[in-house]
Parts: structure tokens; sequence; C-alpha cells
């Protein structure tokens, strides 16, 4: 705890950051559009430009092939990428509860303790959302319009079962403290833990 000097004012060291204007995008959200936009001009546009130019000379190719040659192949790093990132952290939040939780991750045999540390103080239902995340990769990977379309099926089952049949079964089991957790911490979309909730 860090002490305030007598010559601060009290009512300064109280005050608490400023609340973000109401039509704020949230801050995630926004991080994540700049980030994919970001990478995606340094590590495809620019690099696409580049491959064609040094193509140029010795190749017979027109310059839209190479091109579309380029980005399928960037599609599938993209794709590997997606699938390595979804699958570490699935398995990292699987691991995390199963070991905090006392117990697997199913519904036949849930886990005995209730775990809202780690990446559940950022979202609910990380293991979902890393599932997901894991199987969209692969539709990425291979191009797969039918992979995409069970991505969109998952969401609907993953949001039915949770809401309808999880959330439920654990306001039962844990009473009022998933009721509060429920209130703090988003159900889908990840956001940074307040400063009071645990490590």
């Amino acid at each position: 705890m860090v002490a305030v000097p007598d010559s601060v004012d009290s009512s300064n060291a109280n005050m608490s950051a400023p609340n973000p204007p109401a039509n704020e995008k949230p801050f995630a959200l926004r991080s994540a559009v700049y980030t994919v936009g970001f990478l995606l001009m340094v590590l495809g546009i620019i690099p696409s430009l580049f491959h064609l130019a040094g193509m140029w000379p010795t190749s017979t190719e027109e310059a839209a092939t190479v091109i579309r040659d380029f980005w399928s192949s960037f599609q599938r790093l993209l794709g590997v990428a997606i699938f390595a990132i979804g699958l570490a952290a699935y398995t990292f939040c699987s691991v995390w509860l199963i070991f905090h939780g006392r117990g697997p991750h199913v519904e036949f045999d849930p886990p005995k303790i209730f775990v809202a540390t780690g990446p559940y103080r950022w979202v609910r239902n990380p293991v979902v959302i890393t599932l997901i995340v894991t199987v969209f990769g692969e539709a990425v990977f291979l191009g797969s319009w039918g992979i995409f379309g069970l991505v969109i099926i998952g969401i609907g089952f993953a949001h039915y079962q949770v809401t309808r049949i999880e959330e439920p079964r654990l306001r039962d089991r844990f009473g009022d403290s998933y009721v509060e957790y429920c209130r703090r911490v988003p159900r889908w979309l990840p956001c940074p833990p307040r400063a009071d909730s645990n490590p």
C-alpha cells in the first residue's frame, strides 16, 4: 500500500479515474480492430507488393496470379497462427480450470471449486471462446465454408448451452458468489479485471 504524502490533498488522492464517454467503443474491441488492421497492413498488403516486385523480373506469371498465390499462402499461414494460438489458449484455460476447480470442465463431472482467477477474471467462458477460435483457425487454413458454418453453429450452440444450462446450474451450486461474479465479469467479450478482483 502506498502512503499519501501530507502535502497531497486527500480529496485528490481519493479521486477515481474518469469514466469513459457513454458512446465510446469498448477498449478491447478498439484495440483488436487497430491491431488487426496494423498487422494486415504490415504482414499482408505491404509484403504482397514487395513479393510481386521481387518476382517481376524473372516470373512469367501475370501480376494477378502472383498476388493470388501470395494471399493463398498468407491465408494458410494465418490459419496456422490462429489455430496454434487458440489451441494453446484452450489448453491453458482448461488446465487452469481443472487444477484450480478440482475437476474436469464437463457438466456430468463438474469442478468442485468455483474458479474466478487467472483467465476467468477476464471472461466467464474462456474455454468455449478459445475452442471456437481454434476451429476458426482450421476454417481459415482450409478455406472451408463448411467449417465456417460449423463455427457459426458452434457459437449459437455455445450461447444456448451457457445461458440455459450451465449458468443456472452454477447459480444453484455457488449462490451469491457466482451472481456477483456474473455482474463483474462479462460472458463473452474479455475485459480487463477490476482492481478489487482476485488475482
